[in-house]
């Protein structure tokens, strides 16, 4: 273990990556940056992090900030529901803690959103506690490193690699090991085409001496995706603003603001009998917007698009939104994409949407 140990942080001395959130222990900072890495991207990351830091540059700011504001500065990143629970720990903090994370696992996991493995992290990162932290790079770095065969997230499996990850921990200096472990698994030990011969427990690895590399970590079996068909309208008052609806917390887009979102593939009669009955909007004749398909983690959606002008007042539960004031609240993705999709290009060009804003950023920084 401490020779294993040793090559570790060796390797992840000459290797690591420069990452905006590496070589400090802010807690608040290394807290965003887990949120925000959780099933999503480095890449993408990049392109949120200093802003969402500029814009909440303590957990102070975060914890009296509109929970509109919150959602807006989040938009594009998806999972939104993480948002939701960093404005709730923030209150939390400020409230209960005097501002300061608490430097306890115990502490850490009584958190609104604080689950084993993100008090795990901020624990080890930021206050040095031997405390394991995995997630799905360090599983499998750890699964194939001990020749683990049982599914790591789950019974057995998962119990022997938090054990294993624990001693590493252990072994210290558990913030450099908790990093190092995630960086092996995202940079080196790959799910398909690992680079072994870069790796620095390439000797002591059972998977690799036992060439058990393509069976492990166990295989998860994955349910089919669902499709569900939506018809969304673009609705247009007289001001040309749109009406966007608030989605319920517990719904697909929680807390988000989309437009009306019908269910199935709706003709324009029953679009708007649909509309009226439901949600007491009155709408004028609908015009075609275009179909598209919008992928999420467990579904996919088929949506449908109609645009049209409303008739009379908005009803409750509606909000107009001026095009160019749609960056000031928290909207998904497929918010964009339907407005993207469906609007005349004149109404749009040169607006902040999550979608373009993320293609301008990536551009931005790929020529940097």
């Amino acid at each position: 273990m401490k020779k294993d140990s040793r090559r570790l942080l060796e390797w992840y001395e000459r290797n690591k990556r420069s990452l905006p959130w590496r070589n400090q222990k802010d807690a608040y900072r290394i807290w965003v940056s887990e949120i925000m890495l959780q099933q999503t991207r480095v890449e993408t990351v990049l392109n949120y992090y200093e802003r969402f830091l500029d814009r909440f540059p303590s957990v102070e700011s975060l914890a009296a900030a509109d929970p509109d504001e919150v959602r807006a500065a989040w938009s594009g990143l998806g999972y939104y529901r993480r948002a939701r629970f960093m404005l709730e720990a923030a209150k939390a903090v400020v409230s209960e803690h005097a501002g300061e994370f608490p430097n306890t696992l115990l502490g850490l996991r009584a958190l609104p959103g604080f689950g084993r493995y993100t008090a795990g992290a901020v624990a080890s990162i930021a206050f040095d506690l031997p405390a394991p932290a995995v997630d799905g790079n360090a599983a499998r770095v750890i699964t194939r490193w001990r020749g683990i065969r049982e599914d790591p997230s789950r019974g057995e499996g998962e119990r022997v690699v938090w054990a294993e990850a624990e001693r590493l921990a252990k072994a210290g200096p558990a913030a450099e090991i908790t990093q190092a472990l995630i960086e092996l698994g995202a940079t080196v030990c790959l799910p398909r085409n690992p680079s072994c011969t870069r790796c620095p427990w390439r000797s002591s690895c059972v998977a690799h001496r036992d060439q058990l590399i393509s069976l492990i970590p166990a295989k998860k079996k994955r349910a089919p995706k669902k499709t569900v068909e939506l018809t969304a309208l673009v609705v247009l008052d007289e001001r040309d603003r749109v009406l966007l609806l608030e989605q319920p917390d517990s719904g697909l887009f929680g807390g988000l603001y989309t437009p009306p979102l019908l269910e199935g593939h709706l003709s324009p009669r029953r679009s708007r009998s649909t509309a009226r009955n439901e949600l007491g909007l009155e709408l004028g004749e609908l015009a075609p917007g275009g179909q598209l398909r919008h992928i999420l983690t467990h579904r996919e959606l088929e949506l449908h698009l109609f645009r049209t002008r409303l008739v009379g007042r908005a009803p409750a539960g509606l909000r107009p939104v001026s095009l160019g004031r749609l960056h000031e609240l928290g909207i998904p993705t497929i918010t964009s994409r339907v407005l993207e999709q469906a609007l005349p290009e004149a109404m749009i060009e040169g607006l902040v949407l999550p979608s373009r804003r993320s293609a301008a950023l990536a551009t931005r920084r790929r020529s940097s």
